[in-house]
């Protein structure tokens, strides 16, 4: 019987100092910690509660523009020296020459020659280089135009792309000024009538409804501005009326 009982545990401190051993080779020839730097980090896109995509919400370029700097756009412009120039009459290299690029029709500019998506984005020379145009496009150059010849993989950098673009609006003889950054209370009321969404505002009572709001964001210099039947709305009680040509009237942006 004690010798039964040494043999049992005998074999149990053998089987112990076995696993010790093998849990200490396994640690010497596989290092278990992890690296102080990951090597590649797979990015996966935010979603909602459905499984669609989250929504970024982006900054507008008239906001980044506010505080925008053209020297340090300057600065930025050197990663695109290889390819453009941005002088006055300079040549044309790999890329066109960018002097006047702000509100300049999109593939246009004389004695180069753009690929074919570039000309079937520029809509026949009917868009324009906006401001809003160029932000897109620099950010994401084969993104928003596929099949450009660009190379260049775009500005993430909200703050790089601003400056950059305010730079170039002051290579020209007549700067564009920048577009004006919507207010609180733009905001706000855009919020509170449905502007921007395609709704319709709701209308006051004994009035009727506002017909809704559209966009022309394609730079299309010969967009104009829609035919509108004069309608005359009986005001609401204790509201004086707005006479026409008042500052609640839009007037046609100026194209060039």
């Amino acid at each position: 019987m004690k010798f039964n009982l040494n043999m049992v545990l005998a074999a149990l401190l053998g089987t112990i100092f076995v696993l010790m051993t093998v849990s200490f080779v396994s640690e010497a020839i596989f290092d278990p910690r992890p690296p102080e730097k990951e090597g590649y980090v797979i990015a996966v896109p935010e979603t909602d509660a459905s499984g669609a995509p989250a929504k970024v919400e982006e900054t507008p370029i008239s906001v980044l523009l506010a505080s925008a700097s053209p020297d340090a756009g300057e600065r930025v412009f050197k990663r695109c020296q290889a390819c453009h120039t941005d002088t006055e009459g300079g040549p044309n290299k790999v890329g066109p020459n960018l002097w006047d690029i702000v509100n300049r029709p999109i593939a246009t500019h004389e004695g180069f020659s753009y690929s074919a998506a570039m000309k079937d984005f520029s809509n026949g020379g009917e868009k324009l280089w906006t401001y809003e145009n160029l932000d897109v496009f620099i950010k994401a150059p084969k993104k928003d135009v596929p099949g450009t010849a660009m190379g260049f993989a775009g500005l993430s950098d909200d703050q790089d792309r601003a400056d950059l673009i305010a730079y170039l609006s002051t290579m020209s003889n007549d700067p564009v000024p920048f577009p004006e950054p919507p207010s609180d209370e733009t905001a706000d009321a855009g919020s509170a009538t449905g502007e921007g969404s395609g709704e319709a505002a709701a209308p006051a009572e004994g009035g009727e409804a506002a017909p809704a709001a559209t966009d022309d964001a394609s730079g299309n210099a010969d967009a104009g501005p829609a035919n509108a039947e004069n309608t005359t709305a009986e005001p609401a009680a204790g509201a004086e009326a707005t006479p026409p040509g008042s500052a609640g009237s839009e007037q046609p942006a100026k194209s060039e």
